[in-house]
């Protein structure tokens, strides 16, 4: 009996040694900038942006950093950003004029590639199939939501007619959260979600799916779509109750012909998912970060710690994150 309570014991020391070691660890909170863009080409190369046109990028997995505000955008917030190595990178700033700015040198210097002067211009996101074809999305103009691609790595932007474009409800728009809200899945096909009083997932413009999520409120709906095949996991909430629980997390396996709530969702609000590996996806928000390694069924908290947004490496295997007051993170 006494060596089978000893044997107990060692396996609940390493199931608790196992959680421990799934934790965030913090990288720096060098800047006061607040992160809602991140892009992490390989796992030495990340790049992020933020507020008061704060851009932020390391070589060398994140153990130091090199920052810089863009001229002439000092007061921006770059909501989003998409990297493809340490030199070439697009930055977005939300709202009027909005703008895309491009770098092919590191950040030395930015060009503007694409402006927008519209009255009620607000992007929220962008999203790359790969090196040449990408969309940016944002909230509704004339009561349709704004689409622009480009198929030249975003050297230039052409705006997708209004006719071509969404119909948005009274109230219905994008959450500038993440820059996660939309995904393209070819070169031309993509997913995105909205929220406010109605929150829908919309297939290539035409395919309208209701969604089972928190909404009603300015402030709630999904947040974020990350795709595997044919899995589909949507997050969101009430960015107002950072703690509730209740319509946060809903998942497809079916490629959002169906949606499912997690027996055990996130501890909260939640701004930003991600597909890590296998069954394994990460989600990040307002109170902390959880893990789920059975494709959503329920998650677990590694971290109380806040964060808007979390991706992994697009070649490699390490998961950063970034927040609030220049707040950056590593998953062990």
């Amino acid at each position: 009996m006494f060596k089978r309570k000893i044997a107990l014991s060692i396996l609940f020391l390493l199931f608790v040694f196992l959680s421990i070691a799934q934790q965030v660890k913090i990288l720096t909170s060098g800047t006061k900038a607040s992160f809602r863009g991140l892009s992490v080409p390989n796992d030495s190369t990340i790049w992020v942006s933020g507020s008061n046109g704060t851009v932020g990028k390391s070589s060398n997995g994140g153990d130091t950093w090199q920052w810089q505000i863009v001229p002439g955008f000092e007061k921006t917030e770059f909501r989003d950003i998409e990297a493809w190595d340490s030199n070439t990178a697009i930055i977005m700033a939300i709202a009027e004029p909005a703008y895309i700015l491009r770098t092919t040198n590191g950040g030395k210097n930015w060009d503007v590639v694409y402006k927008n002067e519209t009255r009620g211009m607000f992007l929220d996101a962008m999203d790359f199939f790969d090196g040449k074809h990408g969309m940016v999305i944002g909230d509704p103009i004339n009561g349709k939501t704004f689409l622009a691609t480009t198929k030249n790595g975003g050297k230039n932007w052409q705006e997708i007619p209004e006719n071509k474009r969404p119909v948005a409800d009274s109230g219905e728009a994008c959450f500038a959260s993440s820059g996660t809200n939309i995904k393209l899945y070819s070169k031309r096909k993509y997913y995105c979600i909205t929220g406010g009083l109605n929150s829908r997932l919309f297939i290539n413009g035409k395919d309208i799916i209701d969604l089972p999520i928190n909404k009603g409120k300015e402030s709630t709906g999904a947040n974020s779509i990350a795709i595997h095949n044919k899995k589909l996991m949507i997050v969101g909430g009430d960015f107002t109750k950072k703690d509730a629980v209740t319509g946060n997390f809903i998942f497809s396996n079916n490629k959002g012909k169906n949606f499912t709530v997690a027996q055990n969702p996130p501890g909260g609000y939640r701004s930003c998912i991600a597909f890590i590996k296998n069954k394994t996806w990460v989600t990040c928000g307002l109170n902390g970060v959880d893990i789920t390694n059975n494709d959503g069924k329920d998650f677990k908290n590694i971290s109380h710690e806040s964060f808007h947004v979390v991706q992994k490496s697009k070649t490699g295997t390490k998961v950063f994150l970034a927040g609030e007051k220049g707040k950056l993170g590593i998953i062990n």
